[in-house]
């Protein structure tokens, strides 16, 4: 299945809504044309396989060293599983936060100092998060090659983070990637692509 194919299941099922006249209002207070609920592919099983199967081709691809897939925890942990059985490599997870009983570790899994970690999410948006558990990864011993993860907006402030982070990220599909591909398919007009584009370019300013 190209990633072609898995944008369109994407859309299909509603796991990717686009909206650009009537905005979704995320938490953060910011108005967006898109709407994703990518944990919800854990309920689909040939599209969660061929994920996890397109993840495994673009880590091997970008981190040929790897050693370790970690999950970020909560959403990443189940594609990272998936994604370590069928590269067949020992598997972490990272927790938001260090555990407040027993041993109070924030990493569950083996590390050695010589494991190349490729850290997994299924959503990135400005990369806040799983950058602090690359943080978190390294002061547990670990050293994180790469970030991964279904989708990312590919937002400038993200773009930033990961630069100033010198962590290197590669998603399986991008935002840029999605609404091109719509617009190919005929699925929005060349006006709504634009307006889509203008989001992303200043998602802030956009809904104002």
């Amino acid at each position: 299945m190209s990633l072609t194919t898995i944008m369109t299941a994407l859309k299909a099922n509603h796991l990717i809504s686009l909206s650009p006249h009537e905005p979704y209002t995320y938490a953060s207070g910011m108005k967006s044309p898109i709407y994703t609920d990518l944990r919800l592919t854990l309920s689909y099983p040939d599209l969660r396989q061929t994920i996890a199967q397109a993840l495994a081709a673009l880590i091997q691809s970008n981190y040929p060293q790897v050693t370790i897939i970690g999950g970020v925890a909560t959403a990443g942990i189940p594609h990272a599983a998936l994604v370590a059985s069928e590269l067949n490599l020992p598997m972490i997870y990272v927790r938001p936060k260090p555990k407040d009983h027993g041993k109070g570790r924030q990493v569950e899994g083996r590390i050695r100092p010589t494991d190349q970690i490729v850290l997994i999410d299924d959503l990135v948006t400005t990369g806040g998060s799983v950058l602090e558990a690359v943080k978190a990864t390294a002061a547990a011993g670990g050293h994180v090659i790469g970030v991964s993860s279904i989708f990312s907006y590919d937002l400038p402030e993200a773009q930033a983070n990961f630069a100033k982070a010198q962590q290197p990220f590669a998603p399986l599909i991008n935002y840029p990637e999605l609404i091109q591909n719509e617009l190919t398919q005929g699925q929005i007009t060349p006006a709504e692509y634009h307006l889509l584009k203008a989001w992303h370019d200043d998602p802030w300013a956009w809904g104002k």
